[in-house]
């Protein structure tokens, strides 16, 4: 199985809304409670740019995974700091999809000036975790009860990879 990843069009949104909608169901990767819609899906791919892009991955012609870049803060200090969410289809989970998007993320971050990756995970997800620190993160800290999941408060863990 060869996982293929590149930049995210337009055409790949239903994909990519199938699969955040997995995660929000599954409950291991956000705070949501209810499934998004193609216009909020839109909405979130109009924020990116040629700074702060998504990525895809594919099998063949279908899109079992993406990434995504984004703004830390929007604070100058932190302009080289970026924010990666990663999702990956249930039935490609633990099958090298997320280490490639990984990769190709970590690639492009490096070739636009980056200083570090950063991201937010639940204690809870080990899957996750393993998956990033195989990759080089590093757990940074927990904010306890930082969020409600399913009306019950939930730890949320960042970690961080420096890449220079």
């Amino acid at each position: 199985m060869k996982v293929d990843v590149r930049i995210a069009t337009r055409e790949d949104l239903p994909a990519i809304l199938s699969i955040y909608n997995q995660g929000i169901e599954d409950r291991i990767t956000r705070l949501e409670q209810d499934p998004k819609d193609m216009a909020y899906i839109d909405t979130w791919f109009s924020q990116h740019n040629r700074r702060y892009p998504v990525f895809v991955a594919t099998v063949g012609s279908n899109v079992v995974g993406w990434a995504d870049l984004h703004p830390y803060s929007h604070r100058f200090a932190y302009a080289d700091v970026g924010e990666l969410s990663v999702y990956v289809e249930r039935a490609w989970r633990g099958k090298g999809v997320g280490q490639a998007l990984l990769r190709n993320l970590e690639i492009y971050a490096v070739e636009h000036g980056f200083h570090k990756l950063v991201l937010a995970t639940f204690p809870f997800n080990q899957a996750g975790q393993g998956l990033y620190r195989k990759m080089g993160f590093r757990e940074v800290g927990v904010f306890r009860r930082h969020g409600k999941l399913g009306g019950k408060w939930v730890d949320v863990m960042w970690m961080e990879k420096p890449l220079v």
